[in-house]
């Protein structure tokens, strides 16, 4: 680890207020994402449904990807991300609303998570084009992993605690929670001073603009390569959406053990990230993006045999630990290899490959488990993953060669 990279990042205001507003923000929304997939199994009791749910996720991403990538680019960030916080209010509180007055069905939750997703699709190519800009280029590779470390532990928390509201006084509250944790966020961004765009040239909104950054995106191996690693990975891995089933059905466990399999994960990713920064000796970071997903998709085949509560946990933790040194190496190759002028673009692309991995996935999780079973189709996803991301490391030796320069 780099001391002097921790101790800049330590006295950098603007980037510790951000870190926190999106801590307090993401640990709310994940509290919701548990509260949803619980309350949509439990109108419906089928798997389908959840899996219809990633679709709802994903459609309004892919719709306002190259929109809200381009907006990233020309308008200023800040106020994108500060609109998309208010309308994020009102969403959660209408199904909080709907929730305590009976209103609800699944067609309605559908209708309210593809809004929040559509919401997400603007805010986060100006939040990811945004970090390059808080801090220096030395400190980038530090700050992504603690990034990532925090978001896996508003994943772990979320989840955890969401589990026992949910029991205790049910998703409406868990939803109301969410909608307050958005404030968050508005607090840190008017603390924050304005920020300055690192261009060579301004883009312009247009569609010229939008093929520019796609033509990047795809005229460059490292970053394709990476993406369509990340796209595979979690599309055909994707078991989160499955959880309440195997919580219900296979595990024989209620909401809380259900919270404590969501937040799994995350405590494997954040072990993961603490160990990270140590490794730095290690330069050949294509291979290792390689190796790591591999162990994802071998640990994801383990949970899906096993019928120990104990070791699920394990299993699906283990997971979270490969996904997290993966997800760091894959941020670090994208941002540190496209302009400022570009990043906006980059990362809405990007947005649609990471996004609709696990959303379609969900959805390709849902029809598998509806036509094999649960389990089989979780190991069928394991074992995809892993010989599709052997493939794209022979067909990408751009990305399988590549070195850390920093």
């Amino acid at each position: 680890m780099k001391k002097r990279s921790l101790i800049s990042l330590l006295k950098n205001r603007e980037y510790i207020l951000l870190q926190i507003g999106i801590f307090i923000s993401r640990s709310g929304t994940f509290m919701q994402d548990v509260a949803v997939n619980w309350q949509l199994y439990q109108l419906t009791k089928s798997p389908l449904s959840l899996g219809i749910l990633g679709l709802a996720k994903f459609i309004p991403v892919l719709i306002f990807s190259m929109i809200s990538g381009m907006a990233a680019d020309v308008f200023n960030r800040k106020k994108i991300i500060f609109l998309v916080q208010i309308f994020s209010i009102f969403n959660a509180l209408a199904l909080a609303i709907l929730t305590i007055t009976g209103r609800i069905t699944p067609l309605l939750i559908y209708i309210l998570v593809g809004m929040e997703a559509g919401l997400y699709s603007f805010e986060t190519p100006s939040r990811q084009s945004m970090l390059p800009n808080l801090v220096g280029k030395e400190d980038f590779p530090l700050a992504v992993n603690i990034n990532n470390i925090l978001f896996n532990s508003t994943n772990f928390i979320g989840p955890a605690i969401s589990g026992f509201i949910i029991a205790i006084s049910g998703v409406q509250t868990v939803y109301l929670i969410n909608a307050f944790s958005f404030l968050a966020v508005l607090i840190a961004l008017i603390l924050m001073k304005p920020l300055t765009k690192n261009f060579e040239k301004q883009p312009s909104f247009n569609f010229r603009g939008i093929k520019e950054g796609i033509d990047f995106v795809f005229k460059t191996p490292l970053i394709y390569g990476s993406m369509f690693i990340d796209f595979v990975a979690t599309f055909f891995a994707s078991a989160t959406t499955l959880m309440p089933i195997f919580a219900v059905d296979i595990l024989k466990v209620g909401p809380k053990e259900l919270g404590f399999l969501y937040a799994a994960p995350s405590i494997g990713a954040i072990i993961a990230g603490i160990i990270f920064p140590f490794m730095n000796k290690f330069k050949s970071k294509g291979k290792l993006l390689i190796l790591s997903v591999c162990f994802y998709g071998l640990n994801i085949i383990l949970f899906s045999i096993s019928r120990n509560f104990y070791l699920s946990l394990i299993f699906i933790g283990l997971s979270g630990a490969g996904d997290m040194i993966s997800a760091v190496i894959r941020n670090v190759i994208r941002q540190m290899n496209t302009s400022d002028d570009l990043r906006g673009r980059m990362t809405a692309v990007n947005m649609v490959f990471y996004t609709g991995g696990p959303q379609l996935g969900e959805t390709e999780a849902g029809l598998a488990a509806s036509f094999m079973g649960t389990p089989l189709s979780v190991a069928f996803g394991g074992m995809t993953t892993i010989l599709a991301t052997i493939y794209i490391a022979v067909k990408t030796p751009e990305l399988f060669n590549y070195r850390d320069r920093i």
